[in-house]
């Protein structure tokens, strides 16, 4: 499928979907909420992709929603010539962390610059975040007078606590990786030439293991975020019934007792 706004490219098993709108640092208007939905059903409706990164064309990951649009919707103007609903338009950029959550493989997002405001909200819905040491977070929201979205207030809660949501919805401050990283909104931070390349070696460890044991762990993680020990416990042994019926799940032992790397075959 051709897109507009999001560049989508294969490397074996791993899908690598890079926004692409660098002269606006990827700003997010309709057609590239249009790309990203289109792209990640893409790659959630192919089984030989295992993994996906998400990264940024030229000097941002995403800068957040284009402020053209939301000056025209300052001024009472309809944001483009399209004459969509501005609930729905909104509704569907909102939607792309959920979207992104829900996507059956990993996402390792590879920040490469600037994610601020709904770009942050975007990087902090991937399942592991990489970072340039050149990128920076924002949750800039509260310098144009809106309230935080596409789950800030709740990712950033979740990552990094109470404390330090707070501050940065409240401030609209722009922080370092080295900073992100220390309060656990990013798991890494890289030379920035290498980016890329650190996203794919994380990315062909995860894709070296069996896929539908990689896509239930995702699953069980993000539904034990709001369990109890007991339950998630309970999450656990129901989504383990599920590998043990699997080829890849006899493979693996047998691997493993004739001492022999496994071949596994997404079944």
């Amino acid at each position: 499928m051709d897109y507009e706004a999001i560049i989508l490219e294969r490397q074996g098993p791993i899908a690598i979907m890079t926004l692409n709108r660098p002269e606006v640092l990827n700003a997010v208007n309709d057609q590239i909420t249009r790309d990203i939905h289109a792209g990640l059903d893409e790659v959630g409706d192919d089984p030989d992709i295992r993994v996906l990164i998400l990264t940024g064309a030229g000097r941002g990951f995403c800068s957040g929603a284009d402020v053209r649009g939301l000056a025209r919707r300052a001024d009472g103007e309809t944001p483009n010539n399209e004459g969509r609903d501005l609930v729905a338009q909104s509704t569907a950029a909102s939607s792309i962390p959920v979207h992104l959550r829900r996507t059956p493989q990993p996402v390792i997002g590879a920040l490469n610059g600037i994610a601020a405001g709904m770009g942050l909200g975007i990087a902090l819905a991937c399942d592991i975040r990489i970072a340039s040491e050149e990128a920076r977070v924002s949750s800039i929201f509260i310098k144009r007078s809106i309230m935080p979205d596409n789950g800030v207030s709740h990712t950033i809660s979740k990552l990094a606590g109470y404390g330090i949501a707070a501050e940065m919805t409240l401030t609209g401050n722009i922080y370092s990786a080295e900073w992100a990283m220390s309060k656990g909104l990013v798991n890494s931070v890289v030379p920035h030439e290498s980016l890329l390349d650190e996203a794919i070696a994380m990315a062909e460890i995860i894709a070296s293991n069996p896929p539908i044991g990689v896509r239930l762990t995702k699953q069980v993680l993000y539904r034990n975020l709001y369990d109890n020990l007991e339950q998630s416990i309970t999450n656990e042994s129901y989504y383990n019934s599920l590998t043990f019926q699997t080829e890849d799940y006899k493979e693996a032992v047998r691997s493993f007792l004739e001492k022999r790397q496994p071949v596994f075959k997404n079944q």
